[in-house]
């Protein structure tokens, strides 16, 4: 089963959106790409840790997998979807129009106080040795940046759009940001766009950001062995 972290859900009138919204949250965060195989997820054993029978499991596994998150397979059961390299490189380029448009919108539209808590993300971090020394923290707080740029477009639509791809998305980063000094050039970059984004630069926001995202493209297609 996979290790995924769960918490006990009480019976009540909306239990059925509960189960699904907490399997989803799982689901993405999870590094589905950590293990050669999809990760399985176990009815009985999913339905004893939230503490639910196992018919809004079901329900909830159905309606995950209506979004391409989960895939069930008659007599095995189901599994996280794991994309081939090329989808994953096809969602990247996807995500790089969607993120460098969030920029876009991020310079005409956030206030100043929101846009200084970009910055803030990375007080703690530079180019030293120490940042290597808690790699996770930097990944947890990279995947928070992509998220907190989607946000400042005030865009309802973009963070639909955004969210439907996040969970591949988060799970590439934090695998590829351990490979071939991505973290630092990582560093680089966000604060170039943190840079562009305070200044209201629009076009040069929305072209560091693509750029951000294509050089992660080029470096699955170069580097990403493990998904073909």
């Amino acid at each position: 089963m996979a290790n995924i972290k769960l918490k006990p859900i009480r019976t009540e009138p909306g239990l059925k959106d509960k189960v699904y919204s907490a399997l989803k949250k799982a689901i993405m965060s999870m590094d589905i790409y950590a293990n050669e195989e999809s990760a399985r997820l176990d009815e009985r054993g999913l339905a004893e840790e939230l503490e639910v029978s196992r018919t809004p499991i079901r329900e909830a596994l159905a309606s995950l997998a209506q979004e391409g998150l989960v895939e069930i397979v008659p007599r095995k059961g189901a599994f996280v979807v794991r994309k081939r390299k090329q989808e994953i490189i096809d969602m990247i380029h996807v995500w790089a129009a969607v993120e460098s448009m969030a920029a876009r919108l991020a310079t005409e539209r956030a206030s100043d106080v929101a846009i200084s808590r970009l910055r803030d993300l990375f007080t703690a971090f530079d180019l030293s040795e120490a940042v290597h020394a808690n790699i996770d923290e930097y990944s947890d707080t990279n995947i928070a940046f992509h998220q907190a740029i989607v946000n400042l477009a005030d865009c309802e639509l973009i963070r639909d759009i955004a969210e439907g791809l996040f969970i591949h998305m988060r799970a590439i980063r934090v695998r590829t940001i351990r490979e071939h000094n991505r973290m630092e050039k990582s560093i680089i970059d966000h604060l170039r766009i943190i840079e562009a984004i305070e200044q209201r630069q629009t076009v040069v926001a929305e072209q560091l950001v693509r750029d951000h995202a294509l050089k992660l493209a080029v470096h699955v297609d170069t580097y990403v062995d493990y998904l073909d």
